[in-house]
């Protein structure tokens, strides 16, 4: 061997090393349609611990990188793989550590400038965890799917119509399945949210309502009765009439029906199975929420007593009370627990600390879609602080996109902000700050100490293309025809190299998963067309609205998330 190829030997290691890294990123790209694809089973358990419910498999190569890989060799191994969930703990609190999307691994999360936090990219890449040797474990069987138009993508279904066929062939069925005061209405209003947010056409049949049209409020626990032949019949008529307007509503072009009720007995749930039986292709998925924990039962019960319509008339608490118990003693006395169909069952899953999920018979995207959904949603009350950036030079002068600094009085509303975090978080230790990576956002929060500040790609402003940096009046010059286009339809209009609202959703939905399981307060300072798009996510407003909210700049929108809703607070710190 010559001595200048020897020279050369540590430059081609290096080389090599680099090209093994790049290698590695371009797999763990895929990293989130893979875990997925591992919900996409047979039968499977989803044991969340900590309110940390993310997989990995065990099969995996720890490079020195610290970079994770899996190795799926052939689907024998994928059938006989195991899968874990890691303890939270031992990746939050204990170690000081904060997670980095964009490196795939995690970095110490060190004080500096007055206990300033550290940036830490966290791309717009998947969720992923660490193994923790506190983690329980599961096996599986996985089957191969021949997905078909009805279960792919929406791809911000709006649009997907071109891509996908006729509605017609989409329509999906979530029946509610679970005693009074389990969280069902909850569940069934926070997935009717998430799935009209991601462009499904989605309506939410409560036939509590329907009782109520009917029969009125004043019914009392003997209606609710078993032996009660009136009392069944009508109860049986509003479920049909109810299941009769889901199936019409969907004939007419609706995709996917939450139908909320308690279906609390095999016949009932043989009665609506017949009912769909030849009808727009309708696929059927029971979701039962079970609860075992008697003190959020008692609390759901109380609850239910001050908000239900059955006992606005009911003067005296305690009465209504005990006539909600009495209700729900009847129905404990028939009910039986769904093993029939398709069905995905949530066990305790009520306050985010633990619980399982499990899964029978649940194969295609969105099925698999609606179960990563639930396994990271809780009732833990907690806000969410939503706002745009200081000021930017960009803004004074009516430009778009950019990446420019904030003008004086940008700064001054940072220094306002970092006043009214510090004191309305002041209690809240394990509250986040939450960026886009453009400069804007960064300086804005940068005066904010003592919280963790984390940037997201997918939380940068919309990508406007070859119109960066212009004007909508140089726009509207030069580029008549993209002006025109825009103006008629904002929400589908795309940026000619650039994006459009229905893309920013799409790129945002790992953000709202995470902002779902986090148990903290989280403030997010971004930009308005993202915010507009999480701003629709919480309020439930129609994508076509996304556009034209009102997102103010110097203004934070506080979302209260709990067992009662969502409720929504303004505060404007400057004009």
């Amino acid at each position: 061997m010559s001595a200048s190829i020897l020279h050369q030997l540590p430059e081609l290691r290096m080389a090599l090393q680099l090209l093994w890294r790049l290698i590695l990123n371009i797999m763990l790209s895929q990293l989130h349609q893979l875990l997925q694809t591992l919900l996409l089973c047979t039968q499977l358990t989803i044991q969340r611990i900590q309110g940390f419910p993310m997989l990995i498999a065990q099969t995996m190569l720890h490079i020195p990188s610290r970079i994770v890989v899996f190795l799926l060799i052939d689907l024998q191994t994928i059938k006989e793989m195991e899968v874990v969930i890691p303890d939270p703990s031992k990746v939050y609190s204990g170690s000081d550590m904060v997670e980095s999307k964009s490196v795939e691994t995690f970095s110490s999360l060190q004080k500096q400038d007055g206990h300033r936090g550290l940036f830490v990219d966290r791309g717009v890449g998947s969720l992923r965890s660490v193994k923790s040797p506190d983690s329980s474990a599961f096996s599986f069987d996985l089957k191969q799917d021949t997905e078909t138009k009805n279960s792919m993508p929406a791809a911000a279904a709006a649009v997907a119509d071109q891509m996908l066929g006729p509605k017609e062939d989409r329509h999906l069925a979530i029946v509610l399945v679970g005693l009074p005061a389990r969280g069902k209405t909850f569940t069934a209003a926070k997935l009717t949210r998430y799935l009209r947010w991601l462009g499904h056409h989605t309506k939410h049949f409560n036939v509590g309502k329907y009782r109520r049209l009917k029969h009125g409020t004043n019914q009392s626990a003997d209606f609710f009765r078993a032996d009660n032949p009136e009392g069944m019949e009508a109860r049986n008529e509003v479920a049909a009439l109810a299941m009769d307007d889901m199936i019409a509503w969907m004939q007419e072009g609706g995709q996917v029906g939450i139908f909320d009720a308690t279906n609390s007995t095999r016949k009932r749930r043989n009665m609506l199975m017949k009912m769909a039986e030849g009808k727009c292709k309708l696929q059927i998925i029971f979701l039962e929420t079970l609860c075992n924990d008697e003190r959020i039962i008692e609390r759901n019960i109380r609850l239910k007593i001050q908000q239900s319509p059955d006992y606005a008339e009911q003067p005296d608490f305690e009465a209504g009370l005990q006539d909600f118990k009495s209700r729900l003693a009847n129905y404990e006395k028939v009910y039986e627990p769904v093993e029939e169909g398709s069905y995905i069952k949530m066990i305790d899953m009520v306050s985010g600390h633990g619980g399982q999920i499990q899964v029978n018979n649940i194969s295609g995207y969105l099925p698999g879609r609606i179960v990563f959904f639930l396994v990271n949603t809780h009732l833990t009350p907690r806000p969410i602080l939503l706002t745009r950036h200081g000021e930017s030079r960009d803004n004074v002068g009516g430009r778009i996109g950019g990446d420019n600094v904030l003008s004086d009085a940008g700064e001054i509303y940072a220094k306002k902000l970092a006043n009214f975090v510090e004191k309305r978080l002041k209690s809240e230790k394990a509250a986040s700050i939450w960026t886009s990576t453009l400069q804007r956002t960064t300086i804005t929060a940068n005066p904010i100490i003592g919280f963790p500040k984390i940037q997201w790609r997918a939380l940068d402003e919309i990508n406007a293309g070859v119109c960066d940096g212009m004007t909508y009046e140089e726009i509207k010059k030069n580029m008549p025809e993209e002006y025109e286009a825009r103006k008629k339809d904002k929400l589908r209009y795309r940026y000619p190299r650039g994006e459009s609202y229905l893309d920013v959703i799409q790129r945002l939905e790992p953000v709202i998963i995470e902002l779902e399981r986090q148990r903290a307060p989280v403030v997010v300072i971004s930009h308005q067309a993202v915010l507009r798009a999480l701003y629709a996510y919480f309020s439930d407003r129609p994508l076509n609205e996304i556009p034209h909210i009102e997102v103010p700049l110097h203004t934070i929108i506080e979302i209260k998330m709990g067992v009662t809703g969502v409720q929504e607070k303004r505060y404007k710190l400057m004009d």
